[in-house]
């Protein structure tokens, strides 16, 4: 059955694989645009993802303005949304609070009020961090009330982007909850690409590990045996997202879209560097010196990592129990990880020779 369906961040990478998804799938999609100008060449993408470009408008707007900069006749246009999913992220290592803030606390909570306010269900897209019970404490989030939490301190010990996630995670749920108002967050492990075609999009860590491995930078695998760097692919993380959307039991939940056979970050590591016909890093670098290494002025540009993104590099598994519930019964199954991995680095590796 076609729903119309309102979607934030269509233009990037998750959001053009939930586009074709969700087209392909006989539902319609407004998309908010900073320039609605652009929707052909979204919608050429769309088509080339296998979806429906015919099935995908847009409306002019922007998560940095107030009611999301739209006119009134666009309010009118998406009113009648089932579902608005939230996909939009200011994605950068080493924004300023301030920065991040703007567009992934601030324009969250502007969709959550438009979403509130048209009585759509909201799909948030969170981060698998935010399912580390163990982590949200050690960096000083009060997870029984988060509003105590000393966000500035947060910001300082994990960087911009991760704290933003993370306080307009907790800020979203409280005005949801108040304005009781459906909400359901899928909270992704590090997206690779598609386990079919390899598509995936410059900016995304995995294609920042493969460059790294590619052009000898990555000269050794941080953390140690036992670390690893949970992924999901693209195709099964809106798979996920759209079945949690219009599933009446998840109103109000929350699933994990991670696969569990991801390897340990050495058997990654070593898989792409074999995928991609270069020297495998043997030395394990402890995530402690590292982060202390990569603070050193131009250090971190020079071997393409920031200490940032060590915060996701984790020895902890995740409680499945939900989201293996949810994958039953929809009958969603990850694909060989191996396999996507493989198309993942060929499509990198194409990019970069192109």
């Amino acid at each position: 059955m076609s729903t119309q369906c309102f979607v934030t961040g269509g233009s990037g990478f998750i959001g053009q694989h939930l586009l074709a998804h969700l087209s392909a799938t006989g539902h319609e999609a407004w998309v908010l645009m900073r320039h609605s100008a652009n929707l052909e060449s979204l919608r050429e993408q769309v088509r080339q993802l296998g979806g429906e470009p015919s099935r995908i408008q847009a409306v002019q707007g922007d998560l940095n303005h107030p009611n999301l900069g739209l006119s009134a006749t666009d309010r009118q246009r998406i009113a009648s949304a089932r579902v608005v999913f939230h996909v939009a992220a200011q994605f950068a290592w080493g924004l300023s609070m301030e920065q991040a803030r703007a567009v992934n606390v601030k324009g969250a909570l502007e969709v959550a009020r438009l979403s509130a306010s048209q009585h759509s269900r909201l799909l948030m897209v969170g981060g698998y961090m935010l399912q580390n019970s163990a982590h949200l404490t050690s960096i000083g989030i009060d997870q029984q009330c988060p509003e105590h939490t000393d966000w500035p301190a947060v910001y300082r010990r994990v960087g911009g982007y991760e704290a933003s996630k993370l306080e307009a995670h907790f800020a979203v749920i409280r005005y949801m909850q108040a304005q009781r108002a459906d909400y359901t967050i899928v909270h992704p492990a590090t997206v690779c690409g598609h386990s079919e075609s390899g598509h995936i999009l410059a900016g995304q860590p995995v294609v920042e590990l493969i460059r790294n491995l590619a052009t000898g930078k990555l000269t050794a695998i941080p953390g140690s045996t036992r670390h690893w760097l949970p992924l999901v692919s693209v195709d099964y993380l809106v798979a996920l997202m759209v079945a949690a959307a219009f599933d009446p039991a998840m109103a109000n939940q929350q699933a994990l879209a991670l696969d569990e056979l991801s390897p340990n970050l050495q058997g990654l590591v070593t898989h792409i560097a074999h995928t991609l016909e270069v020297q495998t890093p043997r030395r394990h670098l402890p995530l402690g010196p590292l982060r202390w290494l990569l603070k050193i002025p131009g250090v971190a540009t020079h071997f393409g990592t920031s200490p940032e993104s060590l915060n996701f590099i984790r020895t902890e598994r995740f409680d499945m129990t939900h989201s293996r519930k949810l994958e039953s019964r929809y009958q969603l199954k990850h694909a060989d990880l191996a396999l996507t991995l493989e198309k993942t680095a060929r499509f990198v590796r194409h990019g970069l020779l192109n």
